[in-house]
């Protein structure tokens, strides 16, 4: 139940932001934007399936819960906010006034490419992480521990790495160079997120500082 819960709260969030990209670029025969929601809709349905016989999981991922971080649901919406406007100024752009440069279609296939690879890695880290939720907190109701095995041994935030590879493909995706004004924002976002998660993580779950020194890096493995 939970799960078809999340899904379709899945659904309307999707459908209500490519609304909003389609309305931006002013068109219905906007083939950057049907591209994109044909990812979008493999995406969800993926997701969906990852999600199957996993009730506390996505009990845990489909809303705000006691003891959620208030930084983190700061960060969240200014995400989602960022998100819109990167819908926005690349429907304006590459479906109505045509700012950037026409792209090669291998531009938007490389686009397509990161997002997927984006949602791949994002399913990995979700499947192979019990406690891995939509919003910063530490699961005590669930006896959070920490989760040192599969991706999470190479990096210690894999479905931020995702998110940060899917906010780079979307412009690619739909064609705007100008996307990647609020895409860089995004990203810039995530990566404060991951720092502050990472350091609540440190101070308030048991085990977490021993396993930085096992995997060391946040994101980019010989990086950061």
């Amino acid at each position: 139940m939970r799960t078809v819960q999340l899904l379709i709260k899945s659904l309307v969030g999707t459908l209500v932001f490519l609304l909003i990209l389609f309305i931006s670029a002013g068109r219905i025969n906007y083939r950057q934007g049907w591209l994109y929601a044909a990812i979008n809709i493999v995406s969800l349905l993926l997701n969906s399936f990852a999600l199957r016989n996993e009730d506390e999981l996505a009990a845990e991922r489909s809303g705000v819960k006691s003891g959620t971080k208030s930084w983190d649901k700061k960060i969240l919406g200014l995400s989602a906010v960022t998100l819109i406007i990167i819908y926005i100024v690349s429907g304006l752009d590459s479906g109505r006034f045509q700012w950037s440069p026409r792209l090669h279609w291998g531009i938007n296939a490389t686009g397509v490419i990161l997002v997927l690879w984006g949602e791949v890695i994002f399913l990995a880290a979700q499947k192979q992480n019990k406690f891995f939720s939509s919003l910063m907190r530490i699961q005590s109701d669930r006896g959070h521990t920490v989760c040192d095995t599969g991706i999470y041994k190479i990096i210690r935030h894999p479905a931020y790495l995702a998110n940060i590879i899917t906010a780079i493909g979307i412009p690619l995706i739909l064609g705007s160079l100008w996307g990647f004004i609020p895409s860089v924002v995004s990203i810039l976002l995530i990566i404060i997120r991951t720092s502050l998660e990472d350091r609540t993580l440190i101070n308030e779950l048991d085990g977490y500082r021993d396993y930085t020194y096992k995997t060391p890096y946040r994101l980019l493995p010989y990086i950061w």
